[in-house]
């Protein structure tokens, strides 16, 4: 059995249907906070074998690790502008513990979902070296919570016979539309784009940056999930990867490509970005990529222009679900 924790969620659901895909449409246990069922149109029509609510998994795991072959643990509480402390170390600190201890005891491979948070401001650079996550400071409890849970694996002695934390940078694609503000802009913007005719990104609050000319590492989840069935197939190295392009483009770039998509002539303007995000808002991101191609991954990442494509024609035009 292969388990998908957070299945119901954006890159979850995407994994399960990649898993159906490649022929498991009998073995797939899928957790999460199913009381919450806006987001559970994400598993229509995918092949699952049982269903365990989040809070009930952990105790299943302990009792019926005999089942399980392999674990994605890809659910946490991903809001950026959560506070509270005690919700991440509940959901994404804790609650990650206890699923590593069960698989390095009873031999079961693990992928867990990181975050590219962790790496901050980048005053470390982008690298997923183990050397420098002691060193990391992120810019909000939720990439603390990461980051704390990063730190706490490096630390274990004993280990799942094999693991990886994936450092998701910012990913975008089908099955989104219930992260609500969390949701990535090109979501967004396809929905006030159909409304209005225009696009208003954040502007810049930063000297010698433009307004639209922050940067982040933006990768389509096809590409996120590909690389996550990589692991799940090959097993060779274990430890923290980054899972980004490689290649930093502006929110311009990427508003512009969906104006494209639209098949409608540009029209952006600025806002100030909010103020519960401003002082800790990452201005650039970029994925250094050389440990995963060493690691034997070589498919070519969607170009910005062409995952855009795909997401706002195939999907968000019809509100499909991947």
């Amino acid at each position: 059995m292969i388990v998908v924790t957070g299945a119901a969620g954006f890159i979850g659901s995407c994994l399960v249907q990649k898993l159906n895909e490649e022929g498991h449409t009998k073995n797939i246990i899928v957790v999460d906070d199913f009381y919450k069922d806006y987001k559970d149109k994400n598993l229509d029509d995918k092949w699952i074998r049982d269903w365990i609510h989040r809070d009930l998994f952990l105790e299943w795991f302990e009792r019926s690790h005999q089942r399980v072959d392999f674990v994605f643990h890809i659910g946490a509480r991903t809001d950026t502008a959560e506070q509270s402390k005690k919700v991440f170390d509940e959901l994404n600190l804790n609650y990650s513990k206890r699923i590593w201890e069960i698989c390095t005891e009873k031999k079961i491979p693990l992928v867990y979902a990181s975050s590219a948070a962790t790496y901050g401001g980048g005053e470390h650079g982008y690298e997923d070296s183990h050397k420098i996550v002691s060193k990391l400071k992120p810019l909000n409890p939720y990439g603390d919570s990461k980051n704390d849970f990063d730190k706490w694996v490096l630390g274990q002695k004993e280990t799942p016979p094999f693991w990886v934390g994936t450092k998701f940078f910012n990913v975008y694609g089908p099955n989104e539309y219930h992260k609500k503000r969390m949701a990535s802009v090109i979501f967004h913007a396809t929905n006030q784009i159909k409304e209005t005719g225009k696009m208003k990104l954040f502007r810049s609050h930063k000297k010698g940056i433009e307004n639209g000319h922050q940067k982040r590492d933006f990768i389509y989840v096809k590409d996120v999930i590909d690389i996550l069935f990589f692991f799940f197939k090959k097993q060779k190295k274990s430890g923290l990867y980054n899972i980004g392009t490689g290649k930093a483009r502006t929110f311009l770039d990427l508003v512009n490509a969906t104006f494209q998509s639209l098949e409608i002539e540009s029209n952006i303007g600025f806002i100030d970005t909010p103020k519960d995000i401003r002082d800790n808002y990452q201005y650039f991101t970029e994925a250094n990529m050389k440990k995963l191609r060493a690691a034997g991954y070589k498919k070519k990442f969607y170009s910005l222009e062409d995952g855009v494509e795909d997401y706002v024609k195939n999907y968000l035009r019809g509100k499909k679900i991947f």
